[in-house]
């Protein structure tokens, strides 16, 4: 395997590192204090094991609930390497992704088909 393989294999699990920290920082904590707890509730639609990404670009701008699975995954890893660049890791809310809502969509629709037929076989 080439150097520059394993640098790009060792940047990506950084990335994946931080994202996992990142989204475990997030998860709901009981605390006394509410208005404390509200900067670090996660929203009711988004559930275990998934977190939620915005899809923008330009104007468009959509939001999306995705599960953690999608982390590893190729085509996903690009997008968060994209938003990395953009972007960094330093900001609150959902992850923001440099990219068509419609891309986002075609993305996951290839990740969903590549498990299903995964589950299948």
């Amino acid at each position: 395997m080439s150097k520059g393989r394993i640098n790009g294999k060792n940047k990506k699990n950084g990335i994946v590192k931080k994202l996992r920290k990142r989204f475990l920082l997030g998860k709901k904590f009981p605390m006394d204090d509410q208005s404390e707890n509200e900067s670090r509730d996660v929203p009711e639609d988004v559930k275990e094991g998934h977190f939620a990404v915005i899809a923008t670009n330009d104007d468009e701008l959509k939001r999306f609930v995705v599960p953690l699975c999608c982390l590893t995954h190729p085509s996903f890893l690009r997008l968060l390497e994209q938003a990395a660049e953009v972007y960094g890791f330093d900001h609150e809310g959902a992850l923001t992704l440099p990219c068509r809502p419609s891309e986002m969509e075609r993305i996951l629709a290839l990740i969903y088909m590549e498990f299903a037929r995964d589950c299948l076989a």
